[in-house]
Formats: C-alpha cells, sequence, structure tokens
C-alpha cells in the first residue's frame, strides 16, 4: 500500500540498543543482510528508514519518523529532530562502533525536482527505491533510497528522502563497524 508522507518539520532521527517491533512503522520495501559477524534488516517506511542491526547479543535500530508517532523510550541511545546537519557516535561493548551524520536541506524548486528526477532514474538500478502518492498539492510524490554496502566488518548505509511539499531533502549516512 502506497502511502503520503508527514511533514519534514515532524521529522525525528532515533538510534536505540533494542529492536523495535516491526508493527510499528508501515514498511514499503525492504532488504535483509546476512554476513559472518552481523545481520541486519533496512527498510523504508512511511516517515523515513528503519535499520536493524545485531551482532552477538548487541542490538542497534536506527529510525527516521514522525515525532507524532509514539515510540518507546527504553534504551533509546539517541533522539535528534531532523533539523540542520549533525553528526553522532555511539561506542559499544566489545568495541562495536555506529557513526552517523545526516542534514535536512531545503532547496529551490528546480535543484529540488532535478533531485528527485535523478534519484528516480538512478535510484532503481541500485539499492532500495520506494516512490510515494502525491499529496495532491504536487504532481508527483516523495522518493525514498536506501544504498547499502555491506562488507565484512562494517555496514554502510546511505539514505535519500525526498518531501516535495517542502522542496526538503534529507540525507544520512550511517555505519555500523565490528573491530
Amino acid at each position: 500500500m502506497l502511502g503520503v508522507r508527514p511533514k519534514v518539520a515532524e521529522l525525528v532521527f532515533q538510534l536505540y540498543g533494542r529492536s523495535l517491533h516491526p508493527e510499528l512503522f508501515e514498511m514499503h520495501a525492504q532488504r535483509l543482510i546476512e554476513r559472518a559477524d552481523y545481520q541486519a534488516s533496512v527498510a523504508i517506511t512511511s516517515a523515513g528508514h528503519l535499520i536493524t542491526w545485531r551482532k552477538a547479543g548487541i542490538t542497534l535500530t536506527e529510525v527516521a519518523a514522525s515525532g507524532t508517532q509514539p515510540l518507546p523510550e527504553k534504551r533509546r541511545l539517541l533522539s535528534h529532530r531532523l533539523c540542520g546537519e549533525r553528526s553522532d557516535r555511539v561506542e559499544c561493548r566489545g568495541g562495536i562502533l555506529y557513526e552517523t551524520s545526516f542534514q535536512l536541506e531545503t532547496v529551490e524548486p528546480e535543484v529540488f525536482w532535478t533531485f528527485q528526477q535523478e534519484l528516480c532514474t538512478d535510484g532503481g538500478r541500485h539499492g532500495i527505491l520506494h516512490r510515494f502518492d502525491s499529496s495532491g498539492r504536487m504532481a508527483l510524490g516523495a522518493l525514498s533510497w536506501l544504498n547499502v554496502e555491506s562488507r565484512t566488518k562494517s555496514l554502510l548505509v546511505q539514505a535519500f528522502h525526498t518531501f516535495p511539499d517542502d522542496l526538503a531533502i534529507v540525507k544520512s549516512q550511517s555505519l555500523f563497524e565490528v573491530p
């Protein structure tokens, strides 16, 4: 089922030291990754994305979601409103490292539509791409694209989420690394 995105001003970026119930999210596309040193699930949701990474009893879950969505507070390691630019880092037991950077960028209409078109054209070839319904105000709906690079000791996820009503682009890059 296709859905319309929430407003970009509602978004929060969070990291949990636990898994979150998948029923909390409307998933549109998903990929599972299995490596000798870790397992991960990467999904596009109605508001952004959900990444669940596991290794030897440690679970990290990154979510870009609406701030109005009820999510648990238990074992929440990071929580930031998605505005401007930010980087963060969490070191876990066993030397496991999580690093992220994200930014919200509002651009001119020509830049937005060019970026949206390029993402739509190239995103389908690599990574995970989902096209959302139009909100009615704009002819084209939002897009989400996740590029996943899985290596033996690391998982790198680059995410791009567009918000046509706000002419906004959310960009994030997250690294999960095993020593």
